[in-house]
């Protein structure tokens, strides 16, 4: 994903106050540096506000939650240490609600369904390993998904995490023979031409770490692609 997109627009944020930042990511762009050296997301967005607003010293700006680097969607920020302390501890406690869209082949598969599954990183491949049963160093996983709409060749799910593990929406989906379109990791038929995967981090819904307030979000999916597109046309 060499050619991803390296750099931040205005139109990317969703939502913006004092204290956070929400952005909808493009696919192909890192949250965070990792061992690539690509440029990543923070670093964008603090070389963003630092323009826009004129600040004079360094940009506070801290990462509440990751998302795959060929996933596109929201993503939260923190921009006071309050907030970014606050919101990693509603993280831990599940407080965070996700709603993730994923585009997968027709295949015949319930049209609702709870999967619990458990999950193995292997550090090495970056993969992770799907058990039906409990078993040593794989976590209990869990989601919900509903189709929201059929295609000629594929079908949009909308999925709700219980759980928040390494590639697991992406791992569960292949498992029941489902795998998300593009995604060769974990079993997609072929790639996609930025490299990217159909699966989007559509929805969040939370209280406002510092003012409570409800925060309910959510991010248009690709326009640049004509399968998103007809999954988000009513």
């Amino acid at each position: 994903m060499g050619n991803a997109k390296q750099q931040f627009e205005a139109s990317q944020i969703v939502f913006e106050d004092n204290h956070l930042l929400i952005v909808n990511k493009a696919t192909g762009q890192l949250v965070q540096g990792d061992k690539t050296g690509d440029l990543s997301l923070l670093d964008l967005i603090k070389d963003f506000i630092k323009k826009r607003d004129s600040k004079p010293g360094n940009v506070f700006l801290g990462l509440v939650h990751r998302i795959d680097r060929p996933t596109s969607g929201l993503v939260i920020y923190a921009k006071t240490s309050k907030a970014l302390t606050r919101l990693t501890q509603m993280v831990k406690n599940r407080e965070i609600k996700k709603t993730y869209w994923a585009v997968v082949p027709k295949v015949e598969i319930p049209e609702k369904q709870r999967l619990i599954h458990y999950l193995q990183k292997n550090e090495k491949t970056n993969k992770a390993t799907v058990f039906i049963k409990p078993t040593e160093n794989a976590k209990e996983s869990i989601l919900n998904y509903e189709r929201l709409k059929t295609l000629d060749n594929f079908q949009l799910l909308e999925i709700d995490l219980e759980t928040g593990r390494h590639h697991q929406i992406r791992a569960q989906l292949s498992k029941i023979g489902a795998p998300i379109k593009g995604d060769l990791k974990y079993g997609a038929a072929r790639s996609n031409p930025d490299g990217g995967i159909y699966l989007h981090a559509r929805n969040l819904e939370f209280k406002h770490p510092v003012t409570n307030h409800n925060i309910r979000v959510t991010a248009p999916v690709p326009q640049n692609d004509a399968v998103w597109r007809v999954c988000e046309e009513n």
